[in-house]
């Protein structure tokens, strides 16, 4: 069994249930970090973890 230690800039805002646009602007923003390898850009998966527990969880 393999891990996924990066995703595609599609892939990432797939795995995120968001647009790419949004994704993009969230990177702009300095929320989300990408890397480069080579020309590609990419996410790291644990930058999505890292993203996604650092939202506010909502509630009633």
């Amino acid at each position: 069994m393999s891990t996924v230690l990066a995703y595609s800039i599609d892939e990432g805002a797939r795995a995120l249930g968001i647009s790419r646009s949004l994704f993009y602007q969230l990177v702009k923003y300095g929320e989300i970090k990408i890397v480069k390898i080579g020309r590609r850009s990419v996410v790291r998966s644990q930058e999505l973890e890292r993203y996604l527990n650092s939202l506010e969880v909502g509630g009633n």
